[in-house]
C-alpha cells in the first residue's frame, strides 16, 4: 500500500510516500521548516502543504514529536502549548480531508527500526531513542509496542526533563564537542539503563549518523547502535502505523 508517511520535528516537517509493505520510500523526502512559534494553525498548514505537494489522495500516517492517546496530545512537548489537549488526528484529518493515523514520533521510528531495520527479529526489551530536537524512546518487548515510553521526559537537576540538558539541540546552545555532549547523553542513558533494564538501546535520529565521533562516551553496560534507517525512520514508521494501525487509535 502506498501511503504518505510524516515525520514532525522541531525543526522541520519532512514526508515522502513509503510502500508500507516494504518499508521502502517511493518518493525523495520533502522538508519545510517547522514553523517558529509551532502553533497548531501555522505546522497544520504545513502538513497539507505537504500532501499537496505529493499530490497524495490515500492514507496519511503522522509521527507527532509528543505523547499522543487516542489521538490527542496529552504533552505539548517542545511545541507551543496551545498543542496540550487537542485531537491531532481529527485536526489534520479535517484540514487534508483524508484518513490520518497520529503517533508518537519515537514510537514510529522505533516501529520502522524494528519492522524493517536493525531491529527486526530482535526479542527482548528494546529501547529506541531518537536524538534531536528533544530525546524522543520507543520501547518494544518482543516485537510488540509498549507506547508512549518517554524516556526523555524524566527531571534532572535544575532542568525540568532532562532532553533539555541532553539532547541534540542541547549540544547546538550550548556550543559542546562531540566528547562534551557525549557524556551528557552516556547520563541520560545511564538513567535509562537503571529504570528500564533494556536487553538493547537503538538510536535514531539525526545525531545518529554521527554515532562513530561519541561513541567512546558511551560507557552503559547495555549494547548501543545506530539505527540503520536513521532520518527516514520517522517517516517509514508514521506510514506503517497508518497501513497495519499500530498502535491503533
Amino acid at each position: 500500500m502506498e501511503v504518505l508517511g510524516i515525520d514532525i520535528g522541531g525543526s522541520g516537517i519532512k514526508g515522502a510516500l513509503v510502500n508500507s509493505l516494504t518499508g521502502e520510500m517511493l518518493t525523495k523526502r520533502h522538508r519545510i521548516p517547522t514553523p517558529e512559534g509551532r502553533k497548531p494553525k501555522d505546522m497544520v498548514k504545513v502538513v497539507t502543504e505537504i500532501v499537496k505537494h505529493f499530490d497524495h489522495k490515500g492514507p496519511i500516517g503522522v509521527g507527532f514529536p509528543t505523547v499522543i492517546k487516542h489521538g490527542i496530545c496529552k504533552s505539548p512537548g517542545n511545541l507551543h502549548k496551545q498543542w496540550l489537549g487537542l485531537n491531532v488526528k481529527e485536526l489534520f484529518s479535517e484540514a487534508t480531508g483524508l484518513p490520518v493515523t497520529v503517533v508518537n514520533d519515537a514510537d514510529a521510528a522505533g516501529y520502522a527500526t524494528m519492522n524493517y531495520g536493525i531491529g527486526k527479529g530482535k526479542q527482548g526489551l528494546i529501547i529506541m531513542i531518537t536524538i534531536g530536537t528533544g530525546l524522543g524512546s520507543g520501547a518494544f518487548f518482543d516485537g510488540e509496542l509498549i507506547p508512549n515510553f518517554e524516556l526523555g521526559q524524566i527531571p534532572y537537576k535544575k532542568y525540568k526533563k532532562i532532553e533539555l540538558w541532553a539532547a541534540d539541540s542541547a549540544k547546538t546552545r550550548d556550543e559542546l564537542t562531540y566528547e562534551q555532549w557525549g557524556k551528557r547523553f552516556n547520563k541520560f542513558l545511564e538513567y535509562v539503563e537503571l529504570i528500564v533494564a533494556p536487553d538493547l538501546i537503538i538510536l535514531g535520529g539525526g545525531a545518529s549518523k554521527d554515532f562513530d565521533k561519541y561513541k567512546e562516551c558511551i560507557k552503559i553496560e547495555t549494547p548501543v547502535i545506530p539505527a540503520e534507517l536513521r532520518n527516514q525512520a520517522g517517516i517509514v514508521g508514521a506510514a506503517a502505523a497508518a497501513s497495519h494501525q499500530v498502535p491503533k487509535d
